[in-house]
Protein backbone atom coordinates (compact mmCIF):
# COMPACT_ATOMS: atom_id res chain seq x y z
CA UNK A 1 0.00 0.00 0.00
CA UNK A 2 0.95 3.61 -1.06
CA UNK A 3 0.57 5.58 2.12
CA UNK A 4 0.95 9.40 2.78
CA UNK A 5 0.22 12.18 4.82
CA UNK A 6 -1.56 15.64 3.43
CA UNK A 7 -3.22 19.11 4.14
CA UNK A 8 -6.34 19.23 5.22
CA UNK A 9 -8.16 22.37 6.98
CA UNK A 10 -8.49 20.34 9.97
CA UNK A 11 -4.52 19.79 10.36
CA UNK A 12 -2.38 17.15 8.58
CA UNK A 13 -4.46 13.51 7.95
CA UNK A 14 -3.19 10.47 6.58
CA UNK A 15 -4.60 9.18 3.18
CA UNK A 16 -3.86 6.29 0.82
CA UNK A 17 -3.30 5.83 -3.05
CA UNK A 18 -4.34 2.38 -4.79
CA UNK A 19 -2.98 1.16 -7.86
CA UNK A 20 -6.04 2.41 -10.03
CA UNK A 21 -5.24 6.11 -9.13
CA UNK A 22 -8.06 6.55 -6.59
CA UNK A 23 -6.86 8.00 -3.11
CA UNK A 24 -8.90 8.03 0.49
CA UNK A 25 -8.89 9.98 3.78
CA UNK A 26 -7.85 7.40 5.95
CA UNK A 27 -9.65 9.02 8.60
CA UNK A 28 -12.66 9.12 7.35
CA UNK A 29 -12.57 5.80 5.76
CA UNK A 30 -11.54 4.33 8.93
CA UNK A 31 -14.36 6.88 11.05
CA UNK A 32 -16.76 4.79 8.64
CA UNK A 33 -15.09 1.38 8.95
CA UNK A 34 -13.56 0.76 11.81
CA UNK A 35 -14.28 3.87 14.33
CA UNK A 36 -12.05 2.31 17.11
CA UNK A 37 -9.11 2.65 14.98
CA UNK A 38 -6.73 5.94 15.91
CA UNK A 39 -6.29 7.25 12.34
CA UNK A 40 -5.55 11.10 13.15
CA UNK A 41 -1.74 10.43 11.44
CA UNK A 42 0.24 8.02 9.87
CA UNK A 43 2.23 7.77 12.79
CA UNK A 44 -0.48 6.96 14.71
CA UNK A 45 -1.71 4.27 11.81
CA UNK A 46 1.71 2.56 12.40
CA UNK A 47 1.42 2.55 15.90
CA UNK A 48 -1.71 0.53 15.89
CA UNK A 49 0.55 -1.99 14.73
CA UNK A 50 -0.99 -5.16 12.85
CA UNK A 51 -4.51 -4.84 13.47
CA UNK A 52 -4.21 -1.06 12.35
CA UNK A 53 -2.43 -2.18 9.28
CA UNK A 54 -5.38 -5.01 8.31
CA UNK A 55 -7.93 -2.09 8.76
CA UNK A 56 -6.13 -0.08 6.01
CA UNK A 57 -5.69 -3.47 4.15
CA UNK A 58 -9.35 -3.90 4.23
CA UNK A 59 -9.90 -0.51 2.94
CA UNK A 60 -7.81 -0.71 -0.01
CA UNK A 61 -9.35 -3.91 -1.51
CA UNK A 62 -12.99 -2.77 -0.96
CA UNK A 63 -13.10 0.83 -0.62
CA UNK A 64 -17.15 0.64 -1.55
CA UNK A 65 -19.53 2.98 0.33
CA UNK A 66 -16.47 5.48 0.90
CA UNK A 67 -16.93 7.86 -1.75
CA UNK A 68 -17.45 11.04 0.94
CA UNK A 69 -13.45 10.09 1.71
CA UNK A 70 -12.50 10.28 -1.78
CA UNK A 71 -9.55 12.31 -2.41
CA UNK A 72 -8.44 14.19 -5.89
CA UNK A 73 -4.72 12.88 -5.49
CA UNK A 74 -3.28 15.63 -8.21
CA UNK A 75 -4.95 18.77 -6.17
CA UNK A 76 -3.74 17.30 -2.75
CA UNK A 77 -0.99 19.20 -0.63
CA UNK A 78 1.22 16.28 0.35
CA UNK A 79 2.71 16.95 3.98
CA UNK A 80 6.19 14.82 5.03
CA UNK A 81 4.58 11.04 5.46
CA UNK A 82 5.86 11.39 9.34
CA UNK A 83 5.58 15.44 9.29
CA UNK A 84 6.54 15.56 13.12
CA UNK A 85 9.11 12.32 14.25
CA UNK A 86 9.16 11.67 17.81
CA UNK A 87 12.69 11.11 17.63
CA UNK A 88 15.46 12.48 15.46
CA UNK A 89 15.60 10.31 11.97
CA UNK A 90 18.53 7.60 12.52
CA UNK A 91 21.21 8.22 9.71
CA UNK A 92 24.04 5.91 8.28
CA UNK A 93 26.96 7.99 7.05
CA UNK A 94 29.58 6.54 4.39
CA UNK A 95 27.07 2.99 3.19
CA UNK A 96 28.16 3.17 -0.39
CA UNK A 97 31.74 2.21 -1.34
CA UNK A 98 32.11 4.41 -4.46
CA UNK A 99 30.65 7.46 -2.30
CA UNK A 100 33.81 6.59 0.27
CA UNK A 101 36.45 5.93 -2.46
CA UNK A 102 35.09 9.89 -3.75
CA UNK A 103 35.41 11.45 -0.38
CA UNK A 104 38.21 9.88 0.32
CA UNK A 105 39.40 11.66 -3.21
CA UNK A 106 37.70 15.12 -2.63
CA UNK A 107 39.44 15.17 1.14
CA UNK A 108 42.28 14.10 -0.28
CA UNK A 109 42.68 11.09 2.47
CA UNK A 110 43.53 7.67 2.64
CA UNK A 111 40.27 5.52 1.65
CA UNK A 112 38.93 3.10 4.39
CA UNK A 113 36.25 1.57 4.50
CA UNK A 114 34.25 1.67 7.42
CA UNK A 115 34.43 -1.43 10.09
CA UNK A 116 30.80 -0.78 11.42
CA UNK A 117 27.85 1.11 10.87
CA UNK A 118 28.24 5.07 10.96
CA UNK A 119 25.59 6.65 12.84
CA UNK A 120 24.56 9.91 13.30
CA UNK A 121 20.78 11.54 12.88
CA UNK A 122 18.91 14.34 12.07
CA UNK A 123 16.46 16.25 14.81
CA UNK A 124 12.48 16.19 13.65
CA UNK A 125 12.28 19.89 12.54
CA UNK A 126 14.78 19.47 9.87
CA UNK A 127 11.67 16.93 7.94
CA UNK A 128 9.69 18.70 5.56
CA UNK A 129 7.25 17.49 2.62
CA UNK A 130 7.62 16.72 -1.40
CA UNK A 131 7.34 20.52 -2.95
CA UNK A 132 8.49 21.78 0.64
CA UNK A 133 11.47 24.36 0.24
CA UNK A 134 14.71 23.41 1.39
CA UNK A 135 15.10 27.07 2.54
CA UNK A 136 18.73 27.56 4.33
CA UNK A 137 20.58 31.04 4.13
CA UNK A 138 24.27 31.27 2.76
CA UNK A 139 25.09 32.68 5.76
CA UNK A 140 24.60 29.57 7.53
CA UNK A 141 26.14 27.78 4.83
CA UNK A 142 27.39 28.20 1.24
CA UNK A 143 28.26 24.19 0.68
CA UNK A 144 24.32 23.01 0.43
CA UNK A 145 24.81 19.60 -0.95
CA UNK A 146 21.73 16.68 -1.76
CA UNK A 147 22.05 12.67 -0.55
CA UNK A 148 19.27 10.42 -1.60
CA UNK A 149 18.17 7.83 0.43
CA UNK A 150 16.31 4.57 1.18
CA UNK A 151 14.44 5.14 4.23
CA UNK A 152 13.51 2.62 6.33
CA UNK A 153 10.19 3.07 8.49
CA UNK A 154 9.98 0.69 12.12
CA UNK A 155 6.83 -0.62 12.74
CA UNK A 156 7.36 -2.98 15.69
CA UNK A 157 9.42 -1.91 18.67
CA UNK A 158 12.09 -4.04 19.72
CA UNK A 159 15.92 -3.53 21.11
CA UNK A 160 19.01 -6.04 20.65
CA UNK A 161 17.35 -7.43 17.25
CA UNK A 162 19.02 -10.49 15.66
CA UNK A 163 19.65 -9.69 11.91
CA UNK A 164 17.29 -12.30 10.39
CA UNK A 165 14.18 -10.89 12.43
CA UNK A 166 15.29 -7.27 11.34
CA UNK A 167 12.30 -7.37 8.40
CA UNK A 168 9.72 -8.44 11.22
CA UNK A 169 9.99 -4.92 12.97
CA UNK A 170 10.23 -2.95 9.07
CA UNK A 171 6.64 -1.02 8.92
CA UNK A 172 7.78 0.08 4.96
CA UNK A 173 10.01 2.46 3.07
CA UNK A 174 10.43 6.03 2.08
CA UNK A 175 12.70 8.54 0.05
CA UNK A 176 15.07 10.34 2.23
CA UNK A 177 17.14 13.49 0.94
CA UNK A 178 20.21 14.00 3.59
CA UNK A 179 20.50 17.12 2.64
CA UNK A 180 24.15 18.38 4.06
CA UNK A 181 26.05 21.76 4.73
CA UNK A 182 29.78 20.59 3.63
CA UNK A 183 31.34 23.50 5.23
CA UNK A 184 29.40 22.75 8.39
CA UNK A 185 30.44 19.76 8.73
CA UNK A 186 34.24 20.62 7.99
CA UNK A 187 34.28 23.44 10.39
CA UNK A 188 32.73 21.15 13.45
CA UNK A 189 34.18 18.29 12.56
CA UNK A 190 31.11 16.02 12.86
CA UNK A 191 27.69 15.31 11.11
CA UNK A 192 25.47 16.32 13.17
CA UNK A 193 25.34 20.38 12.98
CA UNK A 194 25.93 20.22 9.08
CA UNK A 195 22.76 17.90 8.51
CA UNK A 196 20.59 18.83 11.10
CA UNK A 197 19.93 22.24 9.67
CA UNK A 198 15.66 23.52 9.59
CA UNK A 199 14.41 21.65 6.08
CA UNK A 200 17.63 19.63 5.27
CA UNK A 201 15.33 16.36 6.10
CA UNK A 202 12.57 15.99 2.77
CA UNK A 203 11.23 12.93 3.01
CA UNK A 204 8.52 11.32 1.53
CA UNK A 205 6.16 11.30 -0.84
CA UNK A 206 5.12 7.77 0.12
CA UNK A 207 5.27 5.49 2.74
CA UNK A 208 5.11 2.10 1.09
CA UNK A 209 4.27 -1.12 2.67
CA UNK A 210 6.99 -3.88 3.36
CA UNK A 211 4.52 -5.98 1.30
CA UNK A 212 4.64 -4.48 -1.50
CA UNK A 213 8.54 -4.65 -1.42
CA UNK A 214 9.64 -8.12 -1.17
CA UNK A 215 13.24 -7.27 -1.87
CA UNK A 216 13.99 -3.70 -1.34
CA UNK A 217 17.98 -4.76 -2.44
CA UNK A 218 16.54 -4.24 -6.11
CA UNK A 219 15.63 -0.92 -5.77
CA UNK A 220 17.20 1.32 -7.96
CA UNK A 221 18.07 4.94 -6.17
CA UNK A 222 18.74 8.31 -8.78
CA UNK A 223 19.22 11.53 -7.33
CA UNK A 224 18.85 14.56 -10.20
CA UNK A 225 19.37 18.20 -10.06
CA UNK A 226 17.69 20.30 -12.54
CA UNK A 227 16.84 17.15 -14.41
CA UNK A 228 20.12 16.14 -14.78
CA UNK A 229 21.12 12.75 -12.94
CA UNK A 230 24.12 13.34 -10.59
CA UNK A 231 23.21 9.64 -8.55
CA UNK A 232 22.51 6.26 -9.36
CA UNK A 233 22.72 3.22 -7.52
CA UNK A 234 20.99 0.31 -6.19
CA UNK A 235 20.29 -0.44 -3.08
CA UNK A 236 22.23 -3.84 -2.75
CA UNK A 237 25.54 -2.08 -3.37
CA UNK A 238 25.08 -1.05 0.18
CA UNK A 239 28.17 -2.34 2.39
CA UNK A 240 26.11 -3.02 5.34
CA UNK A 241 22.77 -4.21 4.69
CA UNK A 242 19.25 -3.07 6.05
CA UNK A 243 19.34 -6.07 8.40
CA UNK A 244 22.57 -5.47 10.09
CA UNK A 245 21.65 -1.67 10.29
CA UNK A 246 18.97 -2.87 11.99
CA UNK A 247 20.75 -5.20 14.71
CA UNK A 248 23.59 -2.54 14.62
CA UNK A 249 21.31 0.26 16.20
CA UNK A 250 19.06 -1.48 17.93
CA UNK A 251 21.92 -2.90 20.06
CA UNK A 252 21.03 -1.97 23.68
CA UNK A 253 18.85 0.74 21.77
CA UNK A 254 14.94 0.63 21.26
CA UNK A 255 13.61 1.12 18.40
CA UNK A 256 9.83 2.05 18.23
CA UNK A 257 7.28 2.12 15.48
CA UNK A 258 7.81 5.30 13.28
CA UNK A 259 11.19 5.89 13.91
CA UNK A 260 12.63 6.19 10.50
CA UNK A 261 16.26 4.91 8.80
CA UNK A 262 18.12 6.69 6.28
CA UNK A 263 20.13 3.94 4.96
CA UNK A 264 23.20 5.77 3.24
CA UNK A 265 23.74 7.48 -0.06
CA UNK A 266 25.82 6.33 -3.29
CA UNK A 267 28.24 8.20 -4.93
CA UNK A 268 27.52 11.28 -7.04
CA UNK A 269 27.29 13.90 -4.48
CA UNK A 270 28.22 17.65 -5.25
CA UNK A 271 30.92 18.73 -2.97
CA UNK A 272 33.19 15.73 -4.95
CA UNK A 273 32.47 16.78 -8.63
CA UNK A 274 35.65 18.44 -10.28
CA UNK A 275 34.95 21.23 -9.43
CA UNK A 276 32.26 20.96 -6.47
CA UNK A 277 28.83 21.87 -7.31
CA UNK A 278 26.32 23.02 -4.68
CA UNK A 279 23.12 23.88 -4.60
CA UNK A 280 21.94 27.25 -5.19
CA UNK A 281 19.21 29.91 -5.32
CA UNK A 282 16.27 27.85 -7.38
CA UNK A 283 17.87 24.70 -8.18
CA UNK A 284 15.23 21.86 -8.23
CA UNK A 285 16.28 18.31 -6.56
CA UNK A 286 14.63 14.92 -7.31
CA UNK A 287 15.60 11.86 -5.45
CA UNK A 288 13.30 8.94 -7.06
CA UNK A 289 13.01 5.34 -5.74
CA UNK A 290 11.62 2.37 -7.69
CA UNK A 291 8.16 1.34 -6.19
CA UNK A 292 8.02 4.36 -3.99
CA UNK A 293 7.97 7.65 -6.19
CA UNK A 294 9.61 10.85 -6.78
CA UNK A 295 10.38 13.67 -3.82
CA UNK A 296 11.06 16.96 -5.45
CA UNK A 297 12.09 20.15 -3.80
CA UNK A 298 13.10 23.63 -4.88
CA UNK A 299 15.60 25.28 -3.27
CA UNK A 300 16.16 28.49 -1.46
CA UNK A 301 19.06 29.86 -0.24
CA UNK A 302 18.33 33.45 0.54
Amino acid sequence: MKLFSFEHADGVRPGILLEDGRAFDLTLAAARRAPNLAASSLRALIEGGPEALAAVSAIAHDPTGLEDASLDFPGLRLAAPIPRPRKNIFCVGRNYVEHVKEGAQANKIEMKIPQAPQFFTKPPTAVIGPGASVRVARAVTERLDYEVELGVVIGKAGADIAPENAYDHIFGYTIVNDMTGRDLQRLHEQWFKGKGLDTSCPTGPFIVTKDEIPDPRILNLVCRVNGETRQSAQVSMMIFDIPTLIASLSRGMTLEPGDIIATGTPSGVGFAMEPPRFLRQGDIVECEIDSIGTLRNPVETP
